[in-house]
């Protein structure tokens, strides 16, 4: 679909300040803004750019008032970052805007999709799967055998949902993300390690968000559960049995061993490392780069490597830091009691 200045200002219920007809074909930064780009200013730091801007047009607020001549149009609203928002899920909408069926695909006999369900090329839907209504199935994704994925779901290219795992409604997995490969479980032996076959599945509730390249394994038995509302960034490694507690968001290139379970409103910053067998309490925050090594109570802010509390955290980096000068005054000290 093709924008104007005019129907945008339609969909975020703006007023118009110039010229309604140009065309609008993306949305940019205020300050890279040109041509048929779109633009906001929410903050005032960045009026400047409005009086040199050559874009189409540019969302203010209605109180804005310039301190001399706009060569560009303005679509003024009660909140331009609420409406630009809003014009980055329409924006965003075009890139999901796939035709009902492409070819080629394969689609199992036995596999059922739900109504207004799209499906890219090179999608492979297996035997007794089940994808649900307003899914949006972009090329090259794969759901394996008597998987489920449930309604108004957005998969990326190169998404695998492994067999019996389970998505739920209005979830959105990136670009290469794989949902339910083997757990990591091998039995050692006088020659060896003999593989563990893992038959649990991966189970994510609603409104789930995982980021690329982020993998989920299977559980040995039973599932390994993302709780509903979940966001987890690229490049994550969820381990076999693991349980993720509702509205827990974890930044990217975090680990977390096997059978370990995490409460729900947890914060983890990048890097995190939580090793097996422990429990992550409820509103857990965990710096950038911790390694935990113990479980946490509730409410516990946590950083460091072996993990301890972020205040005592502190307070000792500030005395690590004074130990060069403390070991000067500590061989003075030995050397004048040697005197």
């Amino acid at each position: 679909m093709a924008y104007t200045v005019k129907s945008i200002a339609e969909l975020i219920d703006a007023s118009i300040e110039g010229n309604g007809d140009l065309p609008v074909v993306t949305l940019q930064k205020i300050e890279e803004a040109t041509g048929e780009g779109l633009t906001f200013m929410a903050n005032n730091a960045y009026e400047s750019y409005i009086y040199e801007s050559q874009a189409a047009a540019i969302v203010v607020s209605k109180s804005f008032e310039p301190k001399k001549p706009v060569p560009v149009t303005l679509l003024r609203v009660e909140d331009p970052y609420a409406a630009f928002a809003t014009l980055l899920e329409v924006f965003q909408n075009k890139v999901n805007d796939l035709p009902e069926r492409e070819e080629p695909q394969v689609i199992h006999p036995t596999a059922t999709i739900g109504e207004k369900t799209r499906i890219g090329a090179f999608a492979y839907v297996s035997a007794e799967a089940v994808i649900g209504e307003n899914c949006i199935i972009h090329p090259h994704v794969y759901i394996g055998n008597n998987a489920r994925v449930g309604d108004n779901c957005v998969l990326y290219p190169g998404v695998k949902i492994a067999h019996d795992c389970v998505v739920g409604n209005r979830c959105t997995i990136h670009h290469n993300t794989v949902i339910g490969s083997d757990g990591f479980g091998f039995a050692p032996s006088e020659s060896g390690y003999s593989k563990v076959v893992q038959t649990g599945n991966v189970v994510l509730e609603d409104d789930v968000e995982i980021g690329a390249q982020t993998t989920i394994d299977r559980a040995t038995l039973g599932s390994t559960k993302i709780g509903k509302g979940v966001k987890l960034d690229n490049l994550i490694q969820i381990a076999h049995n693991v349980e993720i507690g509702e509205h827990t968001v974890m930044a990217a290139q975090c680990g977390v061993a096997g059978s370990t379970k995490i409460g729900s409103f947890c914060m983890f910053g990048g890097q995190v490392g939580i090793a097996g067998h422990l429990t992550i309490g409820d509103k857990v925050k965990v710096a950038a780069q911790t390694g935990i090594s113990r479980s946490i109570k509730d409410g516990e802010v946590i950083m460091g490597s072996p993990a301890i509390n972020a205040k005592e955290f502190n307070r000792a980096y500030v005395i690590f830091k004074q130990l060069p000068n403390l070991a000067q005054k500590w061989n003075k000290l030995l050397k004048d009691q040697q005197q």
